[in-house]
């Protein structure tokens, strides 16, 4: 008898419900029973702002560790935690279906971003929102926020907050929707790179312990993978990496597939805000969807001709 496959995942209840729809999905496609393995990583034991405890790749490494050392034979990440860099003798098997990818307020009285009063107490844990929304001129108190899901909803809950920000996905896995007062036009907030899709990953072939039960897992994987969410986050993750940004840096980025007249486009939307919401770089791009990569890293180059590096590293004073 085949043993299960072993899924490592943060022990978050956001992280365990995505990796366990994986795990079904895995179930329903191929028959194989797959269990969750808890691993616990860096970003979940610091209590420090994920930007002073190095933002990229803190939710990733430990369950790497566990991939390259046996203890689990596939992983599940939120695609945004993922560095761009590839990580040695890990492959990235499947990129499932996206989920939307906007932003959702979560307001007290059911208020949207506009009905809001100036200087309304407004929490998040990402620079990118934090810096989005100063930039709206709504005369809003940012507030920096850690914690999972229910504990950020619980702040507007008991009046420590006028709202939150969080990411919609997260609130739909959850089936947290009805909390939402609005969920945010790309037009005033570009979610985060790679925001509301998932990263299966798996140890490469090489790298893999032999075992003849075992079938070759990248390609059992890549049966969930969707080829349109994979090259509209190639575009979002190559035009991050060309700015040699992380994932706490102040750049949004959202990629959309689309019908072409004669082949299927991609279009891609990018943003680089200063912290301080004071000045921003706004640009987008078009083309054909199997260059994604060519798309993402020419529209960075664009973004850095028009300033956004210096944009990315001010700093509020």
């Amino acid at each position: 008898m085949t043993a299960p496959l072993r899924l490592g995942t943060r022990r978050s209840a956001l992280a365990m419900t995505q990796s366990r729809q994986v795990a079904d999905e895995i179930t329903r496609r191929t028959g194989l029973e797959v269990e969750l393995v808890e691993v616990t990583t860096h970003g979940d034991t610091s209590t420090a702002a994920l930007a002073q405890i190095g933002g990229t790749g803190v939710f990733v490494g430990a369950l790497r560790e566990a991939l390259l050392d046996g203890r689990v034979d596939l992983a599940v990440h939120s695609l945004k935690d993922l560095p761009t860099g590839a990580a040695e003798g890990i492959v990235l098997a499947a990129v499932p279906v996206r989920e939307d990818p906007r932003d959702a307020l979560v307001a007290r009285d059911g208020l949207t971003l506009g009905e809001l009063p100036g200087g309304s107490r407004v929490g998040t844990g990402s620079p990118r929102r934090a810096a989005q929304l100063r930039a709206l001129g709504l005369d809003l108190e940012v507030v920096a926020v850690r914690g999972n899901v229910d504990t950020r909803l619980r702040l507007v809950e008991d009046g420590s907050l006028d709202a939150v920000v969080l990411a919609r996905a997260g609130l739909a896995r959850l089936g947290r929707l009805a909390a939402v007062t609005e969920v945010i036009d790309p037009l005033q907030m570009l979610p985060a790179p790679g925001q509301g899709a998932l990263a299966v990953e798996c140890r490469a072939p090489a790298s893999a312990p032999d075992s003849p039960e075992r079938p070759d897992l990248p390609t059992l994987l890549s049966e969930l993978d969707d080829v349109a969410t994979r090259l509209a986050v190639t575009a979002e993750r190559t035009l991050l990496a060309t700015l040699q940004a992380g994932c706490s840096a102040p750049v949004g980025a959202y990629g959309e597939a689309a019908e072409g007249e004669h082949v299927p486009e991609l279009y891609l939307r990018a943003i680089v805000v200063a912290v301080d919401g004071s000045a921003s770089v706004r640009l987008s791009a078009t083309g054909p969807l199997d260059e994604a990569a060519r798309i993402g890293r020419d529209l960075a180059t664009e973004l850095l001709a028009e300033g956004a590096a210096d944009l990315m590293w001010e700093r509020v004073t």
